[in-house]
């Protein structure tokens, strides 16, 4: 059967945020203080009801049966799906280990890369990400192998150099503005975890050479390896970071407090009201089941994998106040709303998973040039987005089945 790759027609329309007069004025303020510009902002949106985007969903790659071409085996949620300069989509299936080439309208083009060791081969691991670079060539930091490998878009295998992990584990990856590459490196962990390390935003070369650090932030203490053995500590205040043009933008998530730095000053500060939801045992339960079957799926015995969630899996007292954030179209921000587990449906608590964001609601807050608060957009159901490029939202969804599809939304604004 021929894959699933269709065009769709229906509009998901956008939650707006607003106070039901579309001209109304936002209600915030921005002060000074020594030279920082503080956003604050109201809890309703500056979005009147004519100004709500609208999401259309113009392409879907993907299949759960049929040519296998068009099938996925495991879509990551961190950096899996790149667009070129001429609109190709690329495609990295971390449990195929290997990189697919379709065209802009969805056709497959071409696989680059195997499972191997080799050159122009691709190791196991799911901290692997994939970014493309000026000219088009596909960068992959192939973690299995702790290196990072270069290709041509038509399959040619350039090179590659050695990832020196007692040097920093690269956490994330990102494009810069300008073209460079951005990884946030992360102290080797010895014996026992440093409490206080800080981990490096720096510029990363193509020839496997480090750059500028651009700004330093502490290491996140999710996760870690105590004894030997990992740890988890979820919902314990965790730095986010991300690239919006020449800035970044940088906050821990226990606060909705985002700087915005240039060139390491901070020169802006966005707030915005927000309420911590209580961690109850309700929703550690799925959390705890979630995390057994993960770990059994990688291998580890039954008896250790109890050992684990019942002694190395801990929790905050509350969720974060969002989830993630990312630079959206039109200038804009948008921060990820948080959904507390015990609030899915119980169909999404069964089937409750870490890979696919489930804690992250679909519900973004959007936020101006200036900072200020315009309202809410509503994604998809199971709809992660991954790359901005112009207007258009590049992501992975998931069906009632768990097929993954790579999926691209248009956005669209009323100007009037």
């Amino acid at each position: 059967m021929r894959a699933a790759i269709t065009t769709a027609l229906l509009a998901v329309t956008v939650t707006a945020a607003c106070s039901g007069d579309p001209s109304a004025k936002w209600e915030g303020s921005i002060t000074d203080s020594a030279g920082v510009a503080v956003v604050r902002n109201p809890a309703t949106g500056l979005w009147g009801p004519s100004d709500a985007w609208t999401l259309t969903e113009e392409l879907r790659i993907g299949s759960a049966e049929g040519e296998p071409e068009y099938q996925f085996g495991l879509l990551l949620p961190a950096r899996s799906i790149g667009i070129a300069s001429d609109g190709r989509i690329v495609v990295f299936d971390a449990q195929g280990q290997h990189i697919k080439v379709f065209t802009p309208d969805g056709k497959y083009e071409r696989t680059i890369g195997r499972a191997g060791n080799g050159p122009g081969e691709i190791g196991p691991g799911q901290q692997s990400q994939l970014l493309l670079t000026p000219g088009d060539t596909v960068f992959l930091s192939d973690m299995g192998n702790q290196r990072v490998s270069l290709f041509l878009l038509d399959g040619t295998f350039v090179r590659s150099f050695p990832l020196n992990l007692a040097a920093g584990i690269p956490i994330r990856w990102e494009n810069a503005a300008d073209g460079q590459i951005v990884a946030q490196m992360r102290p080797f962990p010895g014996a026992t975890a440093v409490p206080d390390s800080m981990d490096a935003i720096t510029v990363r070369r193509l020839d496997g050479t480090v750059g500028d650090t651009l700004m330093r932030v502490p290491s996140g203490k999710t996760f870690s390896m105590t004894g030997g053995l990992p740890e988890w500590n979820f919902f314990v205040p965790e730095p986010l970071w991300t690239l919006w043009g020449q800035k970044i933008l940088y906050a821990v998530n226990d606060n909705y407090h985002i700087g915005v730095y240039n060139q390491g000053t901070l020169e802006r500060v966005i707030e915005k009201p927000f309420t911590l939801d209580p961690v109850t045992d309700a929703d550690q339960l799925p959390m705890k089941e979630a995390l057994r079957k993960l770990v059994l799926a990688q291998g580890a015995p039954p008896q250790l994998a109890t050992q684990l969630v019942t002694t190395r899996m801990h929790f905050a007292p509350n969720y974060p106040a969002f989830a993630q954030m990312l630079a959206g179209p039109f200038g804009t921000i948008l921060a990820q709303s948080v959904v507390p587990v015990s609030k899915l449906s119980a169909e999404e608590r069964e089937n409750f998973d870490f890979l696919s964001g489930s804690m992250g609601s679909r519900e973004w807050d959007v936020f101006d040039d200036q900072g200020r608060y315009l309202g809410q957009v509503t994604m998809p159901p199971r709809f992660q987005p991954i790359v901005f490029q112009g207007t258009d939202i590049y992501g992975i969804q998931r069906d009632e089945l768990d097929v993954q599809y790579v999926v691209k939304l248009a956005v669209a604004k009323d100007e009037n």
